[in-house]
């Protein structure tokens, strides 16, 4: 089996499947028809929002281990999850960072490198970003990031803003309790 590609998503914004928490849930299990495989999957994370608008709300984050099928392209990968995006209201244009019906990024796939106007593998700050990183350590801990020295379980222990993302427990009065 290949190395696994990672995407990263996020969600501040209610859309068509209603709560951020829904979108990310569903957007999840829609993940598994681009993987050979059972996609792994981790928590529900909600973290404080990141370089955004003022007033953002917080962010609903997850991270999904696919296995795309043999001879599936980066960029190919990149324009099923942007489909993805579209099938659940996503919106571009609204400036950078700024709150989302949904989000799908892909962060890495194995030893793979890519800078493109379209995509750059790894993405470039996906080693510094809590909201990233904690997920992330919960579906591929040992991953190294190309360019890194350290294993994803160890930069999510010593990254700066673990104190700002917090793992969901489960579902309360409607709501994820995180």
């Amino acid at each position: 089996m290949h190395d696994p590609a990672i995407v990263a998503l996020g969600a501040n914004l209610p859309g068509r499947s209603g709560s951020p928490e829904r979108a990310v849930r569903e957007a999840m299990q829609r993940l598994s028809a681009l993987s050979v495989v059972a996609p792994r999957c981790s928590s529900l994370w909600r973290s404080r929002p990141v370089d955004c608008p003022p007033g953002s709300p917080d962010f609903i984050n997850a991270v999904v281990a696919l296995q795309p099928a043999e001879g599936t392209t980066p960029l190919e990968l990149l324009g099923q999850l942007q489909q993805l995006e579209q099938a659940f209201g996503r919106q571009h244009g609204g400036g950078r960072n700024a709150p989302r019906v949904l989000d799908l990024d892909l962060i890495a796939w194995g030893a793979r490198c890519s800078e493109t106007a379209q995509l750059e593998l790894p993405h470039p700050r996906a080693h510094d970003r809590a909201f990233v990183l904690m997920p992330f350590a919960e579906v591929a801990p040992d991953l190294v990031f190309p360019g890194q020295k350290e294993s994803v379980r160890t930069l999510a222990a010593t990254c700066s803003g673990k104190k700002e993302v917090f793992r969901c427990q489960g579902i309360a009065g409607g709501r994820w309790v995180c």
